[in-house]
């Protein structure tokens, strides 16, 4: 007899499948969706041992590429996790990321590896929507527009009773984490990638315990490549060394400050400008205007300078006067070479298949029809 404590089965949309039927057909019951049977398909390999299982990775800074990652890096991401917040048999998982990608795969394995209840829906923007109003959760993973709608929506409340949150996916602006940090639940932002088999490394966004810092997961070796780039060898990289392309100061062998992508540093004249820094900087400065909405820094085609410094905001122009006052704004926070050069707009930005900003489509739409720079 299983223990009481084990589950047998798991939620789908609202639908229970038992591990059991699981292991015997891919299809246990009539009329799924493409979604349900792809997430009951992963389950199924799972479940019958599978030891390799291909993953797109998320397309936000190049083209998707097929990568195969080993059941013995998914384990030890899931090990690592689960050791970290102490997640067991009995735990309740709301799983609401797309299991398609390796955010909501390894809510999956975790669930599976340490016995925990699982609740899957499909990526939707207010996720406790999906599930039934007296359901509670010990532990859930959200991409930042899922937490802003869920808070938005007032779900604060069902949301301190789990414990704890990870976030991440996209970046958390200003408004969202000053929102954060009214909750009482531990909420983690992630670094990782899908080559790492998800998180590395977490950084506290709320309570006592927060921090500017991203502290590396235990066991994993961190180190810099002479570009001052993060390097990752640890079980989940299947003892490989894996060389990223995000520039990091490492402040001891676990801690790290994150930098930016090494390639999206803007030259301009010579000068080479950090875009993620100078964004960082814009998001607060639009939040501070009254104007939440989103925004990236790229080069920009320049006869003089090379690229010139360009801030893309989504959306329609800003007024005049509000402009004048982010730019005023980038001018007392910023280096003379970070300020932006010029604000171009562009009706609505493009994304990845995973939801992601996708810059380099965004970009050429942006050249191909944008709003006239400001």
């Amino acid at each position: 007899m299983p223990s009481p404590n084990l589950p047998t089965s798991l939620l789908l949309n609202g639908r229970e499948f038992s591990y059991d039927a699981l292991r015997q057909t891919p299809d246990p019951h009539a009329s799924l969706n493409g979604y349900e049977a792809r997430v009951l398909e992963l389950l199924r390999q799972w479940l019958l041992g599978a030891q390799e299982f291909g993953q797109r990775t998320s397309g936000s800074t190049g083209d998707p590429q097929l990568i195969v990652l080993t059941r013995r890096q998914l384990a030890a991401s899931a090990a690592r996790t689960g050791d970290y917040f102490d997640l067991g048999p009995g735990d309740r998982a709301l799983v609401c990321l797309n299991c398609e990608y390796i955010g909501g795969k390894m809510m999956l394995v975790r669930g599976l590896e340490r016995n925990m209840h699982l609740t899957v829906v499909e990526p939707h923007a207010d996720p406790f929507a999906e599930v039934a109003t007296e359901a509670e959760f010990d532990f859930a993973a959200f991409v930042p527009m899922q937490l802003s709608a869920m808070l938005a929506a007032g779900r604060a409340p069902r949301l301190n009773k789990m414990r704890a949150i990870l976030v991440g996916g996209a970046g958390v602006a200003p408004s969202l984490l000053h929102q954060i940090e009214q909750l009482s639940v531990p909420v983690y932002l992630t670094y990782g990638m899908t080559e790492t088999a998800s998180h590395i490394a977490l950084r506290r966004l709320n309570g006592p315990d927060a921090s500017p810092h991203y502290r590396g997961l235990p066991g994993l070796h961190l180190g810099q490549d002479e570009r001052g780039c993060l390097t990752v060898r640890g079980d989940v990289t299947d003892d490989q060394l894996i060389v990223t392309n995000d520039r990091i100061e490492l402040l001891d062998k676990h801690t790290f400050d994150w930098l930016g992508r090494v390639d999206f540093v803007v030259n301009s004249g010579g000068v080479k400008v950090q875009a993620e820094k100078v964004e960082q900087v814009l998001d607060v400065a639009l939040a501070e205007v009254g104007e939440s909405r989103r925004a990236f820094v790229a080069g920009r085609p320049d006869e003089r300078l090379g690229q010139a410094v360009t801030a893309y905001i989504e959306g329609t122009s800003l007024p005049d006067e509000v402009a004048a006052q982010v730019l005023a704004l980038l001018r007392t926070r910023l280096g003379q070479y970070e300020v932006p050069r010029a604000l171009v707009y562009v009706p609505a930005f493009e994304t990845t298949a995973s939801g992601k900003l996708d810059r380099a489509a965004t970009l050429r739409a942006a050249e191909a029809g944008a709003l006239p720079p400001g």
